[in-house]
């Protein structure tokens, strides 16, 4: 541990709300303000020297400024938006880790936000006489290369890797049953900043049944195996932590994240959901230990199929992965999600003193995938 090592110290999020529910009508700006000011409640820091959060498909402009002003930090604050799609979240955490090790900061602020409710509809300009036409997202990579949808891709990664429907439906039925059983026993308790019109996630289910999904037709592609049961549905939420240097945090005297080493890296932009896989590899290699030696690990999961597949090519049993549930049941806010992640590792490594070494990664539309790796320190 060097004093510029960047250190988690204080983690929060909103309740995942499910798009058009109970977040349908709350922005941006009003699901990531609330998380920035519980961070300033938690840390007493009133203005840290950066904010970076990330966001997929909000209204443009800084999402992370509008947000940091709106959380009273200051105009002197200043703010910075990232878009990796799904990797946003942990993207935004990374690069406020970056802005520390570097000594550009020694406090920062860093998640994402994600508002699928109030996201505004997108036009391509008309051209030959067309009209112009709506469109659902960006490309994610060239026609040419292939630009499947992440539904799609997710077929694709399932069929690829010979993952069952039926171990898809078994694996979404574990992750919401242990997000039930986490919420019964208050273990997002301390992790949530809790809105006017939601107080709990919205997606769990506690009696969610193998034999009810396997009524569900494919939602993405003819004859496949992904459908609205074993994939993560549209979801509204925030999350961020405060990152400090080691020596700041070592000076306060408390507990932390100590962010010890990330990467992102490319795949095939057909076969996306297997990003986190040469990440989290990467990530293995570089700091001599193996997979044995991580305590927790959160993988989003956006699709069973594409989880599964990553403990597949991994060699890692998938009964240790979300143990707590995961996207599955907790939803995916997209620029989010990565956030989520990094607000879970806290939780169960810090808040419970739990194990000494975690990670998190997170699959990309377009072919990449992060990972962060962490260690308890305090």
């Amino acid at each position: 541990m060097n004093d510029d090592t960047p250190v988690i110290v204080a983690a929060r999020r909103t309740p995942i709300g499910t798009s058009g529910l109970a977040l349908r009508a709350v922005d941006t700006t009003g699901l990531a303000a609330p998380v920035l000011e519980a961070l300033t409640a938690d840390t007493d820091l009133r203005a840290p020297d950066h904010v970076v959060l990330g966001n997929c498909m909000g209204a443009g402009g800084n999402v992370a400024r509008v947000s940091a002003l709106a959380a009273g930090l200051g105009t002197d604050v200043p703010a910075l938006t990232v878009d990796l799609q799904c990797g946003s979240g942990l993207a935004a955490i990374t690069t406020a880790a970056a802005f520390v090790r570097s000594g550009a900061a020694e406090t920062a602020f860093a998640g994402g936000v994600e508002s699928a409710s109030t996201a505004p509809w997108r036009l391509w300009p008309p051209r030959d006489g067309v009209e112009p036409q709506r469109y659902t997202r960006a490309p994610f990579s060239p026609a040419e290369i292939g630009d499947p949808d992440m539904g799609a891709a997710a077929d694709a990664v399932a069929a690829r890797w010979g993952i069952t429907r039926e171990r898809q439906d078994a694996y979404a039925v574990r992750s919401h049953a242990r997000a039930a059983a986490a919420r019964a026993r208050g273990a997002f308790d301390d992790e949530l900043v809790r809105l006017p019109r939601l107080d709990h996630d919205e997606r769990v289910r506690d009696n969610l049944r193998a034999s009810t999904l396997s009524r569900l037709p494919a939602a993405f592609t003819d004859g496949g195996t992904v459908t609205v049961g074993n994939a993560c549905g549209i979801n509204d939420g925030a999350a961020a932590v405060a990152v400090v240097s080691e020596a700041r945090r070592r000076a306060d005297g408390i507990p932390g994240l100590a962010l010890l080493d990330w990467t992102t890296v490319g795949v095939d932009p057909n076969l996306p959901g297997v990003g986190p896989v040469p990440a989290v590899q990467a990530l293995l290699r570089r700091n001599g230990i193996t997979l044995d030696d991580i305590g927790v690990v959160e993988i989003n999961e956006a699709f069973a199929a594409q989880v599964l597949a990553c403990c597949d090519e991994l060699g890692l049993d998938e009964e240790r992965v979300c143990v707590e549930g995961g996207a599955l049941a907790l939803g995916h806010p997209w620029g989010a999600s990565g956030a989520v992640l990094a607000v879970r590792l806290f939780s169960q490594m810090v808040r419970r003193d739990g194990p000494e070494l975690g990670l998190a990664a997170i699959a990309v539309g377009g072919g990449q995938g992060v990972a962060m790796l962490v260690q308890r320190v305090g």
